[in-house]
């Protein structure tokens, strides 16, 4: 990392840190895990952004890259990807690939990937990216994510990155016991909540919600392709 990068970097990680400081009330998390700081410091920011974005590329912001549909906000990643709890033995599934970066990350810290992307630009794109930055336990595939990778489950976490009605039923099914899924749900007040919910030994999924954010659709309609 040269020291121009390493200077975006750290400063990205003292934001973080605060953001984590000050929405501690709300998600119950005071500060973000060694590991996820780890992987931040590792995946290169800037390769996931648009060329005219380069000088934001270590900001904490959203930007859009192309077809209605953003890299998400470091905070958010860092904090949805700690929610998950993974190890380096976990069996990890994405739903909405986007640029890849959230992708790389979780590559960093589980075992197994499968990511689903709807647009099949951006799906084509992220695995070139990812395939070019050496993750080969990362597989991505475009679909409609609410339909999950059933021939891959169960996981043990599931990740959505983008903001649902409600929680797909397949993604909970591919979800095993005690696992875990993170998913941005609409709150019918024009507002989205982001939840937390673990699969219960029974079937069940308990839920809390975690902080309000605000994320593109969720693209697909149930059962279709």
């Amino acid at each position: 990392m040269n020291d121009k990068r390493s200077q975006y970097v750290q400063s990205l990680i003292k934001t973080l840190k605060r953001d984590f400081r000050e929405t501690a009330g709300s998600t119950g998390i005071e500060a973000p895990d060694e590991r996820v700081l780890e992987a931040i410091r590792k995946v290169p920011r800037d390769r996931f952004v648009p060329d005219r974005d380069m000088g934001m590329a270590w900001e904490n912001t959203a930007l859009s890259i192309g077809y209605g549909q953003t890299i998400s906000q470091p905070f958010v990643v860092a904090l949805m990807t700690q929610l998950l709890e993974l190890t380096p033995e976990s069996r990890v599934l994405e739903i909405g690939t986007g640029s890849g970066y959230q992708t790389a990350l979780l590559g960093e810290l589980a075992g197994e990937v499968y990511s689903i992307e709807v647009v099949p630009e951006l799906a084509a794109q992220a695995e070139t990216r990812l395939r070019e930055l050496g993750y080969d336990n990362i597989r991505v595939r475009s679909g409609n994510g609410r339909r999950g990778w059933p021939d891959a489950a169960p996981f043990d976490a599931v990740i959505v990155t983008a903001a649902a009605e409600d929680i797909p039923p397949a993604l909970v099914e591919q979800l095993r016991p005690g696992g875990r899924i993170v998913i941005p749900v609409d709150t019918g007040w024009y507002g989205q909540d982001l939840l937390l919910g673990i699969r219960t030994e029974d079937g069940q999924l308990d839920t809390r919600s975690v902080l309000p954010v605000v994320f593109v659709p969720l693209v697909g309609k149930e059962g279709g392709k």
